[in-house]
């Protein structure tokens, strides 16, 4: 994982009150959306590419094993069944792939997909989420349209709160 020469943003999130710095650039509504490549499984690397041609809802999350992650991705998978074949949730988070998949399991998650940033952490520096202290990804929440460019973006300012699903889904709903 290079971390070397990544542009660092202090002072724009918090975790528990207490600043942390991200890494990456800050994405902006009009943006290409950048390339990444995450894992599907240990072995299976997957990128932007492989959800080509369709609206992406990117949905970044610390760590699915926590109150407000577990409820992020259950409301959009909730929402998955609303929007249709031309719509992927894209759930990112650091954690492993079986940790992902025991938490969909158990959950009922079957609508979205969740791809796990632990190998290069490539998402999180791409996008400007990755926390510096603790190696986690910040939540947020991006929307690409099917020519890759991003069309709604939010950073959460503290980790622990939720996003604006209502925001979120009404961008994403002007796309399909």
């Amino acid at each position: 994982m290079t971390q070397t020469h990544l542009q660092e943003r202090t002072g724009v999130a918090t975790l528990g009150g207490n600043p942390i710095t991200l890494l990456g650039p800050e994405i902006k509504v009009g943006d290409q959306a950048p390339d990444f490549k995450v894992n599907k499984d240990l072995m299976t690397e997957v990128s932007l590419a492989d959800y080509a041609g369709k609206v992406k809802l990117i949905s970044v999350v610390p760590s699915v094993d926590t109150g407000t992650c577990d409820a992020q991705t259950r409301r959009f998978n909730v929402e998955a069944d609303k929007l249709g074949d031309d719509v992927v949730i894209l759930t990112i988070s650091v954690d492993l792939p079986f940790a992902q998949s025991r938490f969909c399991g158990a959950a009922g998650i079957d609508k979205v997909v969740t791809l796990s940033d632990y190998k290069n952490r490539s998402f999180g520096q791409a996008y400007g989420v990755l926390i510096k202290e603790i190696q986690l990804d910040q939540r947020a929440i991006f929307i690409v349209d099917a020519n890759d460019t991003v069309r709604y973006v939010e950073y959460l300012t503290e980790m622990s709160n939720h996003p604006n699903y209502e925001a979120a889904l009404e961008a994403l709903r002007t796309l399909v």
